[in-house]
């Protein structure tokens, strides 16, 4: 999904999600912005990321954050790749392991923006977070990366628990269930 794309996506938002329709200029300003993919790009830029469930739409996939010690779906920085879909997919791949993904569907599954804190050599920023969702056997062997402390398969009911005060993550939940059971 190249920039085109994403921006003719983001327009088509359906409006079952409020708060996502309130992020949705924010979205639009950014992409035109040329290094809007880049991670230099301040105050915020995009990122990819891919909400992974299982065959039945049950479990879903999370890692625990090396970094911000939370438990999030596996996404990452574009670094300048405006094919976002593939930045999701490369993402999966490289923090989990699971090397055999499917797209449910080719469009954005979610949008959110979120804060990320200050570093000693970057400065608080925005991600701009474009989300996409995949299908894996809950099977596969799973990789723990770098960038995490932990990986697990969990039943839908188990993330809210999770994640408490992430109400991006809880309505990817939210839209699982709406639309798959």
């Amino acid at each position: 999904m190249n920039r085109i794309e994403l921006i003719s996506a983001l327009g088509n938002l359906d409006g079952a999600y409020p708060a996502e329709l309130a992020d949705q200029d924010r979205f639009l300003t950014l992409l035109e912005h040329p290094r809007a993919y880049h991670r230099d790009h301040l105050p915020g830029h995009i990122t990819g990321s891919a909400w992974i469930v299982n065959q039945d739409f049950s479990k879903v996939l999370l890692v625990l954050h090396a970094k911000l010690g939370r438990w999030l779906q596996p996404g990452g920085h574009a670094d300048g790749d405006e094919m976002v879909d593939s930045v999701a997919l490369r993402e999966a791949r490289e923090e989990t392991g699971v090397i055999e993904l499917s797209f449910v569907t080719p469009t954005v599954f979610d949008i959110d923006i979120h804060p990320i804190p200050q570093r000693k050599d970057f400065p608080s920023h925005d991600h701009y977070d474009i989300r996409f969702l995949l299908q894996a056997s809950d099977q596969q062997k799973l990789e723990i990366s770098d960038e995490s402390n932990d990986l697990r398969w969990f039943s839908l009911d188990e993330v809210p628990r999770l994640v408490g005060h992430s109400t991006s993550i809880i309505r990817m939940v939210e839209k699982t269930r709406d639309r798959f059971h």
